[in-house]
């Protein structure tokens, strides 16, 4: 094995966005470890990129972290170093009807559980070893839904709004937590636009692979601390208000 080959995980990797960017990223030389909640799916997806797989409900978060513990172990025991790429690209759909004063306990739990909280574990778990050997990259699917300037502004949707302002949040916090990557790491969110996936719908206007361009090239970008940025909400290439 070669010692710079590049190796990546992709959670909601078994369909639509997330399936997408780990297709890319395998075309760019990249091992990757898909991760997906159902167990038939994430090995039918995995077979047709030729890469390898996990299955797991990253809302349960204890589960969640063993199964990135085997994955890490995994990738050590064939000679892989530090993680080099986290992209998170799991996500749910509040329901249409849950606006902020009509959503129950158990929609707002759902939704903040896998849009958020899940984020949160899997940085919390990998992006130490990263910081720690001054490099990787983290990127993270958000939304336009959830920027607070621009479109998607106008309320409904709370639960999967503000867990995606979430994410910007905590991206922006992280970069700054870890030297706006003049340590090497870098943590960026992306809004992929509508596309046609499972939860965009048929007549979105995007494909899903048009949807995942940004990912990948915040995956393999090269990347100058004086002159470039992270911790930041981009869209096709280009930073956008949040």
């Amino acid at each position: 094995m070669s010692a710079e080959k590049k190796w990546a995980i992709v959670t909601g990797g078994s369909r639509g966005l997330g399936f997408e960017t780990a297709k890319g990223l395998i075309a760019a030389g990249m091992h990757v470890y898909i991760i997906g909640q159902n167990p038939e799916r994430v090995k039918e997806s995995a077979q047709t990129l030729g890469c390898e797989y996990r299955s797991v409900d990253v809302a349960d978060s204890k589960r969640f972290r063993e199964v990135l513990a085997e994955i890490n172990q995994d990738a050590t025991n064939k000679g892989f170093g530090t993680l080099d790429i986290l992209v998170l690209a799991h996500g749910v759909m509040s329901e249409k009807m849950s606006k902020t004063l009509r959503t129950t306990d158990e929609e707002w739990r759902r939704v903040l559980a896998i849009n958020l909280d899940a984020v949160f574990t899997a940085i919390n778990h990998l992006a130490p070893a990263m910081t720690e050997a001054r490099k990787g990259r983290v990127i993270v699917y958000s939304a336009c839904l959830g920027r607070m300037s621009g479109p998607g502004t106008h309320g409904g949707l709370a639960p999967y709004r503000i867990s995606k302002a979430g994410v910007n949040a905590l991206v922006k916090n992280l970069s700054y937590e870890t030297g706006l990557g003049a340590r090497g790491f870098l943590v960026d969110a992306i809004c992929p636009n509508h596309c046609r996936t499972d939860m965009g719908g048929p007549d979105a206007p995007r494909s899903a692979q048009e949807g995942a361009e940004t990912a990948i090239w915040l995956a393999t970008r090269s990347f100058d601390a004086a002159v470039d940025k992270t911790g930041l909400l981009w869209e096709d290439q280009q930073v956008v208000d949040w």
